[in-house]
């Protein structure tokens, strides 16, 4: 695992040398829930900003990390919908996200960059209060990769389509169900979304793998890398 995702790190940074001066690299990595797509984003990152530190010491962060979850519509908008009950018991789906919301972030990322150019927020989503936070997350115009981490962010649905057509590099983690399963039980019990295991066994079950099932079912083509990941010690932090 250690090699694969070396050699990741090694394609983004790559790519990077070889974009414009004037443009971001746009990464978009996605995956079934509990896939390790989040632990790939923050190493990435990572990686990307530690190299860049030793070439140039002084200089800000290079990468940014953007998860889609701050895009998660609120409690009080789920409440709105048709639906309320159904769309409480099934946050996480798509229809319980804010897909034009994304859309105008990834848009206002892939702007050229000019000297008129000025800091991009997005929100993070605050698992305290259960609702996303505004403007939390701020890219820099010297953050010049950005790299994007969600279910939906390769979703050949609009509006997702329309933001993956605009990244860069699309990534896709891909982890057996089962194994997903055993991860997402075990998030939903420390995230305190559940008090036990058995009730994270039964939310996975009857959300998250569903919406993962569809997660698989319609992504884009055009996927640049298919990244495997198993349970295997390397993959902390889901």
């Amino acid at each position: 695992m250690e090699d694969q995702v070396s050699r990741l790190v090694d394609k983004a940074w790559n790519r990077f040398l070889e974009t414009a001066p004037n443009k971001r690299l746009l990464i978009a990595i996605s995956g079934i829930p509990g896939s390790g797509k989040t632990t790939l984003s923050e190493i990435l990152t990572n990686a990307l900003n530690t190299r860049h530190a030793t070439l140039h010491p002084s200089s800000p962060p290079l990468a940014a990390f953007v998860p889609m979850d701050g895009y998660h519509l609120t409690r009080a908008q789920l409440d709105a919908l048709p639906d309320p009950v159904t769309a409480h018991a099934r946050r996480g789906a798509e229809f319980t996200f804010d897909g034009d919301g994304f859309l105008r972030l990834v848009e206002a990322l892939r702007a050229p960059l000019t000297a008129e150019s000025g800091t991009v927020y997005a929100p993070s989503f605050d698992h305290a209060v259960k609702d996303p936070k505004e403007g939390d997350i701020a890219v820099g115009v010297e953050q010049r990769v950005v790299v994007f981490e969600g279910n939906y962010v390769l979703l050949d649905k609009e509006p997702w389509s329309r933001a993956a057509a605009l990244m860069d590099l699309r990534w896709f983690v891909e982890v057996d169900p089962a194994v997903a399963r055993v991860r997402l039980a075990r998030r939903h019990v420390t995230a305190g979304i559940v008090d036990s295991l058995e009730e994270g066994n039964r939310r996975a079950v009857e959300n998250d793998l569903p919406n993962g099932e569809e997660v698989v079912r319609r992504r884009v083509e055009g996927i640049d890398e298919v990244v495997k990941s198993v349970e295997d010690g390397d993959w902390v932090h889901l």
